[in-house]
């Protein structure tokens, strides 16, 4: 930013230059770059070939550049990337957590550095997505460190492309937005936030809803280009709502503005991109498919801005896992949206505090915190080469080859389960889940395979004793129907974790696989081998061993 002022500036005019020395100022030999686009939050401009541009002037906007293919915009001393300016010339209203601070007049200019980057050039793009990282408390954040940022700072394959941590970044507690932004210290790429619900000034009205985010974190909203993959950061949480102001209650939704601005970003895309659209809650999934609390409202007009394109959606906020693909239907989201399929894949990323930190505490310092839906907790990343997008999961703590979960779901655990639903965290330990009745046989007993990132598309087959393998069947078929719910539908080996240690109950789930053993598989100990492929064809393999008695 340059200094000084116009008190009766209506336009802003800045600089977009390629940072030689990386000072961050445009000293003399540095050059402007042409035809990167800059927005105010609603409108939209590219720079001309001297770089420059204008555009007009509100209070309360932030002022951004996009980083384009083959640049990076500058990181600070925690690793964030910094590439915008917030005009508010009073400041935030007194909040409890400070919001933004006073950013006196206009100044003369406003210029964005880049550096030139081989890793966003590249057309190979490896992007790390962070669900809810969600911290509580210090100790919390000492669970993430040793978790999902440990695992993060012993890769390097995402220095393009960076980590973007989409919402709920902080569990209500504002002040621990410093030493949680500090953990992207540890990463080997820049890293980018989105707001969550549990991100709110909660003291605020509407239009100052996230300004301690800000303040601290960036942008509620923007978008970024590495290689040929552009990323659509969203903020699509709405605090207080419309429809009932003075409760107080957040909603999934994007206002005008917002709507706007997306409208006027995707228009400077090139049609050879992938478009990646991230928000804290999903524009649609699977485990709140029946809420439109939480799922998007304008989802059926950002589809309508984004046809024709290639694209794919991220989500976090559900805390599980979920692998939606082109074509996929639900009734909630036919009832309450009018949406029939999914015309793009739309994934739900987990959440790095898994289950809010739930469960028993592991010896790698850290709460097993098995997810809604079965799932481990873990980092997603979309491996990209040009447009072609292959989504990969990593278990916190586990190599890439930890992608499912095998039980068995019998008679007895079944009983079981209804006796101590409504026990959670107290129920006693299930004894012997691995050994089964010719009673439980008779009473129908399933070999469940709970695949993380399971999909329409994706196969499990399961061999038992060395004999063929057998195909078994997925439980929710996503063609339109209700979610399943309940002991039958549910993942045998994560209850048994949550009613007695703790945390929500996978009772639903979209990747759950089930093959129904033999009535007569005789007395003895017994081995099934499990393969499940996903949809791009990847395989992994897992035993099983169980005992039948006489």
């Amino acid at each position: 930013m340059v200094p000084g002022s116009d008190d009766d500036a209506t336009v802003l005019r800045g600089t977009v230059f390629v940072d030689r020395d990386r000072d961050s100022v445009q000293d003399a030999g540095e050059r402007g770059l042409g035809g990167v686009t800059v927005s105010n939050s609603r409108d939209v401009t590219t720079t001309d070939r001297h770089g420059r541009y204008e555009l007009p002037v509100s209070e309360g906007m932030t002022v951004f550049v996009t980083q384009p293919r083959g640049y990076q915009v500058p990181v600070d001393d925690d690793n964030v990337a910094q590439f915008f300016y917030h005009h508010l010339p009073e400041g935030s209203p007194e909040l409890r957590f400070g919001g933004l601070e006073p950013t006196g007049p206009l100044p003369q200019e406003v210029s964005f550095p880049l550096v030139e980057s081989a890793e966003t050039r590249s057309p190979e793009q490896h992007c790390v997505i962070g669900g809810d990282v969600q911290t509580y408390d210090l100790e919390e954040v000492g669970y993430a460190a040793r978790g999902a940022f440990a695992d993060l700072a012993a890769r390097t394959d995402y220095t393009g492309c960076g980590a973007l941590f989409i919402g709920d970044v902080v569990g209500d507690d504002l002040s621990l937005y410093p030493k949680t932004r500090g953990l992207a210290g540890m990463l080997n790429g820049p890293a980018r936030f989105l707001p969550g619900n549990h991100d709110l000034d909660f003291d605020a009205t509407s239009e100052h809803r996230f300004d301690t985010f800000k303040a601290q974190l960036g942008p509620e909203y923007y978008s970024y280009d590495s290689g040929k993959v552009h990323v659509v950061s969203l903020n699509t949480v709405e605090y207080p709502t419309r429809d009932n102001p003075r409760k107080g209650d957040y909603n999934g939704e994007i206002d005008e503005d917002q709507l706007e601005w997306l409208r006027n970003d995707i228009a400077q895309v090139p049609q050879n991109s992938l478009i990646v659209l991230a928000a804290h809650i999903p524009l649609l999934d699977y485990a709140d498919q029946g809420s439109t609390k939480h799922q998007v409202d304008q989802v059926r007009e950002i589809y309508e801005i984004v046809e024709g394109r290639e694209v794919i959606a991220l989500g976090g906020h559900t805390h599980s896992l979920e692998n939606l693909r082109e074509g996929d239907s639900m009734e909630g989201w036919s009832r309450l949206f009018g949406v029939e399929g999914l015309p793009f894949p739309h994934i739900t990323a987990g959440a790095i505090a898994g289950d809010w930190f739930s469960g028993r505490t592991l010896e790698e310092g850290y709460p097993l915190a098995v997810q809604r839906d079965g799932a481990l907790p873990g980092v997603l990343t979309l491996d990209v080469r040009n447009t072609e997008v292959t989504e990969r999961f990593t278990v916190r703590g586990e190599d890439e080859t930890h992608q499912m979960t095998l039980g068995l779901n019998s008679a007895r655990y079944r009983e079981w389960f209804a006796e101590h639903r409504s026990s959670v965290g107290s129920a006693p330990v299930f004894e012997d889940p691995l050994v089964i009745s010719q009673e439980d046989l008779a009473g129908t007993t399933w070999l469940t395979t709970n695949f993380f990132m399971g999909s329409i598309g994706a196969t499990v087959r399961v061999s038992i004793d060395g004999a063929a393998p057998v195909e078994a069947t997925r439980t929710q078929q996503m063609q339109g129907e209700g979610q399943l719910v309940g002991a039958e539908w549910s993942d045998p080996t994560a209850v048994q974790e949550q009613l007695v240690h703790g945390g929500s109950v996978a009772e639903r789930s979209m990747h759950i696989w089930r093959l129904e053993l033999p009535a007569d598989l005789g007395p003895g100990v017994h081995t099934a081998e499990v393969v499940a492929t996903d949809v791009h064809g990847r395989q992994f393999t897992q035993t099983l061993t169980f005992e039948v008695t006489g």
